[in-house]
């Protein structure tokens, strides 16, 4: 098993947490556009909440097709423009707005773009919206504060700001969360929709990509693993 990730702090993160479990690992610091793999090095190929992020996305598609073999899976999670963490960053980015030469990340979460996406060498695409819990032992305005420390693009975009502008910012996220908390505990806990994308790589035979058969069982893996979640 081999894992990626563009921030050299996460690789050392997702080190020391594999060798604590006792998990034959290997992490590299790595770029989802130009993974340093070769062609269909894997039996499944996986990004959960990762290579979304990247600015470039026909690049993503065309490496996560590449390095997976015939018959082998390529399996997404990517939040939706519509679910929670959508929302949040469409409040962030009514504050900051988001650079127009680069695509929305959420466009991960719309079925019809990865379907535009994950067209080339794919036999079989399924996609299905699933809910992620979040909890957190505090009230929304600490777990506010929590993501304008730690959280990149919230931290990012609080950044860029003056005072008046944080202090709206910092308004509008905690009624967000205030809006969508469910717990009457003082605590915070919601659930964020993300689309699970499931894609099988397919035999190239000519112009035609044809369902492959008669393959081994999977025995190599590709984590891509988050950028930012």
């Amino acid at each position: 098993m081999s894992g990626v990730d563009i921030a050299v702090n996460s690789i050392e993160k997702a080190r020391a947490r594999a060798q604590a479990e006792g998990l034959d690992v290997r992490f590299d610091e790595g770029d989802a556009e130009m993974l340093a793999f070769a062609d269909g090095s894997f039996d499944l190929v996986v990004s959960l909440i990762g290579a979304m992020f990247a600015p470039r996305p026909e690049r993503v598609a065309a490496e996560l097709v590449r390095v997976c073999r015939s018959g082998g899976r390529i399996v997404m999670a990517n939040w939706t423009p519509e679910g929670f963490v959508g929302q949040m960053f469409k409040t962030i980015g009514k504050h900051v707005p988001p650079s127009p030469l680069m695509p929305s990340p959420l466009l991960w979460g719309n079925e019809a773009a990865v379907r535009e996406r994950l067209q080339g060498g794919i036999a079989e695409l399924r996609m299905t919206k699933r809910l992620y819990p979040f909890r957190y032992p505090f009230a929304p305005p600490e777990v506010v504060e929590f993501y304008l420390t730690y959280y990149g693009p919230t931290n990012r975009a609080f950044a860029t700001l003056d005072a008046a502008g944080q202090a709206a910012l910092r308004s509008d996220l905690e009624q967000l969360w205030t809006q969508q908390n469910r717990a009457t505990d003082g605590t915070t806990r919601y659930e964020a929709e993300y689309l699970e994308v499931v894609a099988i790589r397919g035999v190239a035979v000519g112009d035609r990509t044809l369902p492959s058969s008669g393959q081994p069982p999977a025995s190599r893996r590709l984590d891509h693993h988050s950028r930012a979640c």
